[in-house]
């Protein structure tokens, strides 16, 4: 006599190999758990080596909580960013800029509209406000988008977080 095995045995088969494929995946899961992207990172970001350092304030000290921890300038270098810029040479093109390093303090745009560090202004048409600041080369076409300091985009009264359009000329 030959013995059957129950209707569903094989299903049963099935249902150890999704048992143990679900044991599994969540133990590996559980060692996602100790990961958290939003944690607070406690050491200040370091600015590149090549950054000229123009503040003469002292530097970040713990974790920076706000803009103004990262807006280093001093007196002197924004009243110097508003003043009548020298005799500009004319528009070197219209720019979408974002949000630079914020550790990186100044007043600077990086821009594929230049091909060697020079010294320029922005316009930022919807303020009616114009910087001094450097311009810094970087790689891409022209119509490539640029990022300005946070000195300079709070000194224009540009929104942090969006892509503001700003002129950029020579001096």
């Amino acid at each position: 006599m030959r013995l059957r095995a129950p209707f569903g045995t094989p299903r049963l088969n099935g249902m150890k190999h999704i048992a143990i494929s679900l044991t599994l995946g969540a133990a590996l899961l559980s060692g996602c758990a100790e990961f958290d992207p939003f944690a607070q990172r406690t050491a200040a970001v370091p600015a590149p080596a090549t950054a000229p350092q123009t503040s003469t304030r002292p530097p970040l000290t713990g974790a920076p909580r706000t803009v103004d921890d990262f807006d280093r300038t001093t007196a002197e270098e924004r009243q110097a960013a508003v003043a009548t810029p020298p005799a500009a040479s004319g528009s070197i093109g219209t720019t979408v800029a974002s949000l630079g390093d914020p550790a990186r303090p100044g007043f600077w745009m990086e821009t594929p509209l230049v091909r060697e560090p020079t010294r320029g202004s922005v316009l930022y048409r919807p303020t009616g406000r114009r910087l001094n600041l450097d311009l810094i080369p970087i790689e891409g076409p022209p119509s490539g988008g640029s990022r300005l300091s946070l000195s300079a985009m709070r000194m224009l009264d540009a929104p942090l977080t969006g892509l503001p359009q700003v002129d950029v000329f020579k001096n």
